[in-house]
């Protein structure tokens, strides 16, 4: 085994780095450093207000002079960084060696540049990125790829461009993450402490883009990889937004707060009386002339199977609040009648299927031994407990 001495170095310029040396000849050695921590500390040095996120920024006072921090992390710094540190640490080569020619020269191992985008509701984020990996796990098939890094990609038996070629979910704990693969270089898409949308792309062989691996060509390199996050994003697309998805069922069940302190309740999903109200709310879309108080009072006792008469005034006024609150009914101008919204009838039909024909149909079915759901419930149960007792965890 070769011995390795590793130096953990704390810059003034460049924060936190590492040096590893072999202690055998010619004694190569690696360099490595995390161009975030050369933006913070510049940063900081230049007075500019931010809050840092893991290896990004949350939030920045004066993003034009931080983008202008980060244009100057060239090969020229990074070639200094090593020399001065060269010049403090214990050197492999002695004077006479340094003096005969023997000098260290940088060349790129692997080079990573990444775009953190920051999310406004990053509650919805989770949702959002799920969604993305749903809809583009082709994202690594060649005619995809070409499009990412603006290559052409040659399949046939003639100069065919070395794969692989793929797409892959890893899900760390909880977190998923998207990964697109093109000869030696990675993209890895995930959602970044619940608060932003990381996209990174990780190169290993500057030979995949015509490019030698001297530290001379990183600003090259710089280009690609960051034009192929860019190309991603683009690239990307969803099916549906399902933000908008969880904003109308937070709309409709969630309590709506107002400024002033007070809030009306909701329609909660699985209530007995919200349904109902959900159900009424179909049946009165096809009143012309609107509905009433006491029409309300009378089909709300018929759905909850209470006598006719035990539903008071308040309590319809009540629901007719949370039903206008929530954007299902409107008030008639200059009247006691209320009519359906276009918005309330979308809302109520999905709903009120989806809680009937659908939850409470399915659940009955697990419970049904001769139903192929239950029979498809049963092997998954068995496997995760096969599973359990191979990782010697109680299942």
């Amino acid at each position: 085994m070769v011995n390795q001495f590793y130096f953990y170095c704390l810059d003034g310029d460049f924060g936190p780095f590492f040096l590893k040396v072999c202690s055998y000849f010619p004694f190569n050695a690696k360099l490595c450093i995390n161009g975030n921590e050369y933006a913070k500390r510049q940063a900081a040095r230049a007075g500019i207000g931010f809050t840092a996120l893991d290896n990004g920024f949350a939030a920045i006072d004066d993003p034009a002079a931080v983008q202008a921090i980060c244009d100057r992390l060239d090969d020229a710094a990074i070639d200094a960084l090593l020399r001065k540190w060269l010049a403090i640490l214990p050197h492999p080569f002695p004077p006479a060696d340094r003096a005969a020619g023997y000098r260290y020269d940088i060349s790129i191992l692997q080079a990573e540049f990444s775009l953190t985008q920051m999310l406004d509701r990053p509650l919805s984020g989770r949702i959002f990125f799920e969604q993305v990996i749903r809809d583009n796990l082709d994202l690594g098939r060649p005619d995809r790829v070409a499009l990412i890094f603006d290559r052409s990609i040659y399949r046939g038996r003639k100069n065919r461009t070395p794969g692989p070629f793929m797409t892959r979910v890893v899900t760390d704990g909880v977190t998923p993450s998207l990964h697109v693969q093109y000869k030696h270089t990675q993209i890895k898409q995930y959602h970044k402490e619940g608060r932003a949308l990381r996209t990174e792309t990780t190169i290993t062989n500057p030979q995949d883009f015509g490019l030698r691996k001297r530290l001379t060509h990183l600003r090259e390199l710089a280009r690609i990889g960051y034009t192929a996050n860019r190309r991603l994003l683009r690239v990307q697309r969803l099916s549906h937004d399902p933000i908008t998805g969880t904003d109308a069922l937070h709309a409709v069940c969630d309590p709506v707060r107002h400024d002033d302190g007070t809030h009306v309740a909701g329609l909660p999903f699985t209530d007995p009386r919200a349904q109902a109200l959900l159900h009424i709310v179909l049946m009165f879309r096809l009143q012309p002339r609107g509905f009433t108080n006491r029409e309300l009072r009378a089909l709300l006792a018929d759905h909850l199977g209470r006598p006719p008469g035990t539903i008071t005034a308040g309590q319809a006024t009540y629901d007719l609040r949370r039903l206008r609150e929530h954007g299902l009914i409107t008030r008639i101008p200059r009247t006691h009648r209320y009519q359906v919204t276009d918005t309330g009838l979308t809302h109520a039909l999905f709903l009120a299927h989806a809680h009937d024909r659908f939850l409470r149909t399915g659940l009955a079915l697990l419970h049904d031994d001769q139903q192929p759901i239950t029979a498809a419930n049963r092997t998954y149960r068995n496997a995760l407990d096969v599973l359990a007792a191979h990782a010697g965890i109680a299942a």
